[in-house]
Order: C-alpha cells, then structure tokens, then sequence
C-alpha cells in the first residue's frame, strides 16, 4: 500500500466532498483519516488516503487537479507519506479549553507553552464568536497528551503564565473516553 496526506479548500458548497471522493475511488483510495470541516466560508478537507501499491501517482494527481477546476477549489495539494503506523501514535487523555476577546498570539503562546513542556496536541479547533455589541470572543479545544511523569498541575503552572499574558480563561481536564 501506498499512502497520501491530501489537502484541499475551495468555497462551501455542496458536492466538493462528492467530487475529491469520486476522483480517489477511481483510483482505488480508500480514505483512512480525516478531517473535513467549513473554515470562514471554505470547506476544508484533509485525508490520509492508502492507495494500491502500483497506483499511477502523476494520474491521480492530473485528475486532482481536473476536480479542482471542475469543482472550482482555491487549492488541492498530494503528498506521498511513508509514516503511517498507529502504534506509536499518541493518545489524547486531557481537553484544554481557551477563551478570550480576540487578538493575534493566542494560539502561539498556548502551542508554545505546551510544546517547552513536551505535551503532544492530538487535535486543535478553533473559532472565533463575533456579537454585535462586543468584542469578537475567540474559543480554542485543544485534544492533547501528556507526556508520562507530567503532572497537570505542572501543566496549569505553566499555562497560567499564558493566561495572565493573554488575557484568556484556561481550563484543562480529563478527557473522558466513550467506548464504541
């Protein structure tokens, strides 16, 4: 098997989905992970894609790029990757949540501050809440694993710098497992 990360945004609309979808089905991908959501009026897509192994690769992209002047997209990018194991992967086991008046710096001081103290973010969703009267209100979840010996506590010393910083309300907790 060969595998792909794959990247795509173009103006919401339907059939985008539809349409990359089709284009890796001709080709034989299956879509292994991913991630698809609308970020200011552009839907986003982001895959990891297995392909058989003597996919035409130059073939699937050439198609790719039909789709994106078909379907109209701002920008589709094909990546060849070659670490795809998951047993090594980390596994979420907190949530981090950020909420302030929005204004440049936030995500920087919060990835940076995890990052000195080697914490591993799984997932990051940010969005920013604009009300008619009031400053935009900029929210930020944040999946993220600890890395073992690291208390929380020691987390929360360390992002209380970055609240008093920037100005934002930071909680971190357990994150519950649901079972399927």
């Amino acid at each position: 098997m060969r595998h792909f990360a794959l990247s795509v945004v173009g103006r919401d609309r339907p059939g985008i989905a539809a349409g990359v979808s089709a284009v890796l089905l001709k080709h034989e991908g299956n879509i292994e992970d991913a991630q698809m959501t609308i970020l200011r009026g552009h839907f986003t897509i982001m895959l990891i894609v297995s392909t058989p192994q003597t996919v035409d690769a130059a073939g699937l992209e050439a198609d790719l790029d039909e789709a994106r002047g078909r379907l109209d997209l701002e920008a589709v990018v094909l990546n060849e990757v070659t670490e795809t194991e998951q047993a090594d992967l980390p596994v979420a086991t907190h949530i981090l949540s950020v909420y302030g008046v929005d204004h440049p710096g936030i995500v920087h001081a919060v990835t940076s501050s995890l990052a000195t103290q080697k914490v591993n973010i799984t997932d990051l969703t940010t969005r920013l809440i604009s009300h008619r009267d009031s400053e935009p209100l900029y929210a930020m979840m944040l999946e993220v694993a600890l890395p073992p010996g690291i208390s929380v506590e020691k987390i929360e010393d360390s992002l209380r710098e970055v609240q008093d910083r920037q100005g934002v309300e930071l909680t971190i907790r357990k994150l519950e497992r649901d079972t399927l």
